[in-house]
């Protein structure tokens, strides 16, 4: 087991699934403050009011929601938004940071709600009540010897940017992330080493919700292009003015295998990583489109404005270091055979007979992810992050205040296992940030009952419950890890 001694073990969490204090703060709405939770029948959806002062609800995530003319966001009353409180790490932060502590933590990867910092644009000016909260949050991690690991945008941007600016698809969006990320940066300049602009970027291409629509197709390219292209600019920004720190953009793992060994199957695969993930860290890893690109924008009938001074900013905005989540593989058939499907973090795909499944059907795949830290590792040559890994599960909170959940110890054993093999082959693997160390609210479904944490939070699908933290048995096994350097898996 050959993790080096610096290696960045910790947890993640993000704003808008932790946080709460959706209206506290000076704080402004964002787009999943207006989404609803799942349910059996229905996706999540946002809602909104008429001027006749009718409410309605409509599909759509993030800032891709189509509203009928003269229809403003709101909340209905009576109705429980789950992100409002989710899991309460605003008013928790002191006591869950600790509890990270005393884990033994040496990076806690977070976002920052651009809502709670910049409530109204960079027009309405700074928010210092919410870039107060965030000094306090990267006080306490500093004070157990805990490295913040900075994302500046997940899913997460202030409301009135979609109403009123039409969102990603403005390209002044550009300019307003920013400004928002040049002060961020600037304002902690002195409690965060690691930065990283976009979590999850390729997800901009999974919020269609008509494929054969060609305009949401289109709009779908065009806001990806944009945040691209902010991303190049803000890590340019990082290498001129502090070079002595490091910034990544977060990829989701979109990962396949082939379905079979039909050449054809094999292709197959190699174009939807091409399309699903490789497009995207491509672009920011080397500083411009692939070869595929054209390939992919004809296909999909899209047409990517591209200015010089965008071709500029992506050559001149290369990451550091590469950050990607995983979670599980699937398959990607060529062959017209009735398949049986399974689901999977943005996307599902066809379930893998030689794995077993979560409670939730995500394929389990701790060899893969060994392969695929080989395959990303040789094609781009910077040290990896691998910032969310983690198993949804069903836990039983137990009348002894504990949560046993040995299988959430297996799930992590196997895939720690797999990285110290990887490492070990020359892979340079530099931290493992679980998702959701603490209980939070899914990002697809709005549920808590899908718990990822070492961390119980006594709270359910509808908000009840006394918000107490308990620890999990994967707390002190995670604890253990650490403290061995990921020599202890037992």
């Amino acid at each position: 087991m050959s993790f080096p001694s610096n290696f960045l073990w910790g947890g993640d969490i993000s704003a808008n699934q932790a946080e709460g204090g959706w209206n506290e703060g000076g704080k402004s709405p964002n787009m999943t403050d207006y989404q609803l939770g799942a349910t059996v029948d229905t996706p999540r959806m946002a809602t909104y009011q008429m001027s006749d002062g009718s409410y309605g609800k409509t599909v759509g995530a993030f800032d891709n929601v189509n509203l009928p003319e003269g229809a403003k966001l709101a909340c209905i009353p009576g109705e429980f938004y789950p992100n409002h409180k989710a899991t309460d790490f605003y008013h928790h932060y002191k006591e869950d940071i600790a509890l990270f502590g005393e884990m033994g933590f040496k990076a806690f990867n977070l976002t920052l709600s651009w809502a709670r910092i910049y409530p109204y644009g960079i027009e309405k000016g700074v928010n210092h009540e919410g870039v107060d909260f965030y000094h306090n949050v990267f006080q306490e991690c500093l004070k157990y010897g805990i490295e913040p690991i900075v994302h500046l945008y997940k899913y997460d941007m202030p409301a009135f940017y979609v109403t009123e600016m039409n969102g990603w698809l403005n390209r002044k969006l550009i300019d307003e992330f920013y400004q928002f990320s040049t002060f961020a940066i600037n304002e902690y300049k002195d409690e965060v080493t690691y930065w990283s602009t976009f979590n999850e970027i390729n997800a901009a291409l999974f919020t269609i919700i008509d494929e054969s629509n060609q305009l949401e197709v289109q709009n779908a390219y065009t806001r990806l292009h944009h945040q691209l292209v902010a991303s190049a600019k803000v890590v340019k920004y990082v290498h001129d003015h502090y070079p002595e720190k490091k910034i990544g953009c977060m990829t989701a793992g979109l990962f396949t295998h082939p379905y079979t060994c039909d050449p054809k199957d094999q292709q197959l695969s190699q174009k939807v990583m091409h399309d699903r993930f490789y497009y995207v860290s491509d672009t920011f890893v080397r500083g411009h489109y692939p070869s595929y690109a054209k390939r992919l924008w004809k296909e999909n009938g899209v047409t990517i404005e591209i200015t010089e001074e965008d071709t500029r900013d992506l050559e001149n905005g290369k990451v550091d270091f590469f950050e990607f989540s995983y979670y599980f593989t699937n398959l990607v058939p060529i062959h017209d055979e009735e398949t049986e499907t399974i689901g999977g973090n943005l996307i599902g795909g066809v379930k893998n007979p030689y794995l077993k499944v979560s409670d939730w059907g995500w394929a389990i795949d701790p060899e893969g992810l060994k392969f695929f830290l080989h395959e990303i590792y040789d094609r781009y040559q910077i040290p990896l992050l691998n910032c969310e890994n983690g198993l949804g599960a069903f836990d039983t909170l137990e009348e002894d205040g504990r949560v046993h959940d040995p299988y959430r110890i297996e799930y992590h054993r196997a895939h720690i296992q797999a990285m110290s093999e990887a490492i070990d082959e020359g892979v340079d693997l530099i931290g493992y940030t679980t998702w959701g160390c603490l209980d939070l609210v899914s990002a697809s479904t709005g549920e808590i009952r899908k718990r990822y944490g070492f961390v119980y939070v006594d709270v359910d699908d509808q908000g009840n419950g006394t918000y107490k933290r308990y620890k999990k048995d994967s707390f002190e096994w995670y604890k253990k890890c650490i403290q061995s350097n990921g020599e202890d898996l037992d």
